[in-house]
């Protein structure tokens, strides 16, 4: 537990700032997309030039990217006692 009040951490680490953050940043994934149907979208081929594309493509690619990290965590991870066995004084 911590002995700190929620006005005495950083501002970035307080509840109420990470729900403003969150909010702004909804909002402003919410205008991109909506800006979309006032400008029109010259894609490279077909699929890029459909409504809300990017923000799928980049909904998807980092899903994929979370995922990707978890599998190299655990492909990569060591056991907890894996420097407790190492009594050797170099």
């Amino acid at each position: 537990m911590s002995d700190l009040s929620e006005l005495d951490k950083h501002w970035l680490v307080r509840k109420a700032t990470i729900k403003k953050l969150w909010i702004l940043g909804l909002l402003m994934l919410a205008l991109t997309v909506v800006a979309e149907l006032r400008v029109h979208m010259h894609g490279e081929f077909g699929l890029d030039e459909l409504f809300a594309f990017n923000a799928w493509y980049g909904l998807g690619t980092c899903a994929i990217m979370v995922v990707g990290a978890k599998i190299l965590g655990y492909v990569l991870k060591r056991p907890d006692t894996y420097y407790e066995g190492d009594d050797h004084d170099h």
